[in-house]
């Protein structure tokens, strides 16, 4: 395996459109004799998926949900990057691709984050002209506010429901394209492995998910955008559904995987409130714009909150980092959660939470401006809690959400399968070791409206792709596969359910591959892991069969995934002897607790090759350079 990054020469403000001009290009009239696949219809697969089918390909679209509409995207809630300089604040492409390297902590790919940046300005056009209802200035112009770790309010937003409503603007121009034929849609229909021949990518292995039928569909090329993997933890703010098997099972047919070990933990979630849970909820990152966070002073202090006067409470990040204050980037703002709640300050039920209190700003404001804002979401916070945040402070505390490693790839967004492209969260390649706030719906949206588009057209259009008929060998033997793994699943007639291993595992990364991690731990971690996956593949009882809904047997498939998925991750983590963003090695730190890197070692990706269950994966490396961001101490003081 060998990696190849197919960075452009030249200036880092210059390499898309170097690319752009240089790529090849395939006609009109041919676009048609083409077919692509696009798995997942999330924000990068729907627009990736309706903006192919616009220039002419055949596209066939796959999703496990009843709908697009019911894609993960639709969670996501305080908004979108650009760097249009509305407010004019001083925000600038530059500024955008400064802050993202900053906030990945120096482990990005510089040309990726710069061309990220430059294609935000032209989402926010495309998503207005779909009619996306942004929030709006009293005169009209689109409004903007701050995230985390930004001086500058460059966040266009919907309320607290942006991903929903930019959601709804890519699936009516897939639904558009669907009515025109040119995208044929497969819903509840889910990928179990992808079809290699002559080492390329050629068309993926599904089983319907009512019937049970498992079949095959070819194309010229395959694309994912199938999202993240943090329901590894079990608990997390993705939906239940979320999961790694699409990428997994190509991980398995030779596409490198990158920086597992980067986590992104949500520092604004509603705390745990028992084992009775499946899932965690999200509170946005925009209400830190107006919310202060803080708790007691003294540990211990179990007062309710507005019993405590403003001289005893302790509103930590705005002690600790000045110039960011509560809008400190997520890893940041994460650790520092819990290091007051390790000091015995946290409160709400088992001391794991901190106060997100809105008393200031509605004295300032007044109730019914911070209730245009945020209305929404401090409906669900009371649904949930049955506590009025305009009358007591939320309690939060960190929880896993995003997932900043996935399938490596180039600058095209290929992976290490030729033909295989992969887009948005599945993919590792915008955001380093953290994910800066509203970044995640710019990255799905830019890699799918504007990049693969017109980086299939140079695959397609550079290679000489023969036919694959639905007898080749490659193709029988991956559906054979698929049967096989499902007849075993059902086969083992165990005594525990997919769901006690999946929350034992989710457990086990929790304590020992979570928001602080130590040798010790992930020694034990890659120790208990393997124990565990034996026994689930001895002891695991499935009701049904296989020639119905099942749902039973998805998760089991999803969970045996996740069970070698979390060996890896432990494995890079293990590996990285640094701190850096999401993944902090409690060895690795300055005195006074913040992340350390290793920039001499590891300034690198550290990409993944697949050899077997229970054999050692092969580490390729892709080194950084950095010549337009140099490498600093990163600092949000």
């Amino acid at each position: 395996m060998e990696l190849k990054s197919r960075v452009p020469d030249g200036p880092v403000a210059e390499k898309w459109d170097k690319r752009k001009f240089d790529m090849k290009l395939v006609n009109p009239a041919n676009k048609r004799k083409y077919t692509v696949i696009v798995v997942g219809s999330g924000l990068a697969g729907a627009s990736a998926a309706a903006s192919m089918s616009e220039l002419g390909y055949n596209v066939k679209n796959f999703c496990f949900q009843d709908s697009p509409r019911r894609a993960h995207s639709i969670a996501a809630q305080g908004g979108i990057n650009a760097a249009k300089n509305y407010p004019n604040d001083g925000d600038s492409i530059w500024r955008l691709f400064y802050d993202t390297v900053k906030g990945g902590d120096f482990r990005s790919r510089e040309a990726n984050v710069y061309r990220l940046a430059q294609v935000s300005v032209q989402i926010i056009d495309q998503c207005v002209a779909q009619g996306v209802p942004f929030a709006r200035e009293y005169g009209g112009l689109l409004a903007n506010r701050s995230f985390g770790g930004a001086q500058v309010s460059r966040t266009f937003y919907a309320r607290g429901q942006t991903g929903q409503q930019l959601l709804l603007g890519a699936y009516q121009a897939l639904e558009k394209e669907i009515a025109k034929g040119g995208v044929k849609m497969y819903p509840r229909t889910e990928m179990l492995d992808l079809i290699v021949v002559d080492g390329r990518a050629r068309g993926i292995v599904v089983r319907d998910l009512v019937t049970g039928k498992i079949e095959s569909h070819l194309a010229d090329a395959v694309v994912l955008g199938t999202g993240g993997y943090g329901n590894v933890f079990y608990l997390s703010t993705n939906a239940k559904g979320s999961n790694v098997t699409a990428a997994w099972r190509a991980h398995k047919r030779g596409a490198a995987f990158a920086n597992p070990c980067y986590t992104q933990i949500h520092p604004t979630c509603i705390p745990v409130s028992g084992d009775h849970q499946s899932k965690l909820t999200l509170m946005s990152e925009s209400l830190r714009n107006d919310g202060r966070v803080w708790v007691p002073k003294k540990a211990g202090d179990t007062r309710a909150p507005n019993q405590i006067p403003d001289a005893e409470r302790d509103y930590y990040l705005e002690r600790k980092y000045p110039s960011f204050g509560n809008l400190s980037p997520r890893d940041i703002a994460s650790r520092a959660a819990k290091e007051v709640c390790d000091e015995g300050r946290g409160v709400g039920p088992g001391g794991r939470g901190v106060y997100l209190d809105f008393a200031d700003a509605i004295r300032r404001l007044g109730k019914d401006k911070i209730a245009e804002r945020y209305g929404n979401l401090f409906e669900m916070y009371e649904r949930i809690t049955a506590e009025n945040p305009y009358e007591v402070p939320m309690r939060i505390y960190p929880a896993v959400h995003y997932t900043m490693g996935g399938l490596w790839v180039d600058y095209n967004l290929m992976s290490t399968i030729p033909g295989l492209h992969v887009i948005g969260e599945a993919n590792f390649s915008d955001h380093g070791a953290n994910r800066l706030g509203a970044s995640a719906l710019m990255q799905g949206l830019a890699d799918g409206y504007f990049v693969i588009p017109l980086t299939i057209g140079d695959y397609l259009g550079s290679n000489k792709l023969e036919p694959v008929s639905a007898d080749h060998p490659e193709v029988r033997a991956a559906e054979a596969a698929v049967v096989e793994r499902t007849k075993r699943l059902l086969s083992i007639n165990g005594k525990r359910s997919v769901t006690s291993f999946h929350r034992e595992l989710g457990k086990l990364m929790w304590e020992y591959c979570g928001m602080a991690r130590t040798a010790d731990g992930l020694k034990h971690a890659l120790q208990e892991i393997p124990k565990l996956r034996e026994e689930f593949w001895q002891n695991l009882t499935i009701p049904g069969t296989g020639q119905e809904l099942n749902q039973s047997l998805e998760h089991a498939g999803r969970v045996a995934d996740f069970f070698e998925l979390a060996e890896l991750m432990c494995i890079d983590a293990l590996h990285r002897e640094e701190s850096c963003g999401g993944h902090f090695r409690v060895e690795h730190q300055t005195p006074d607790g913040e992340a350390k890197r290793n920039d001499e070692q590891f300034a690198y990706v550290a990409a993944w090759e697949y050899k077997g269950v229970g054999e050692p994966p092969v580490l390729h490396k892709e080194p950084l350079e950095f010549e337009n961001v140099h490498l600093a101490t990163r600092s949000y003081k």
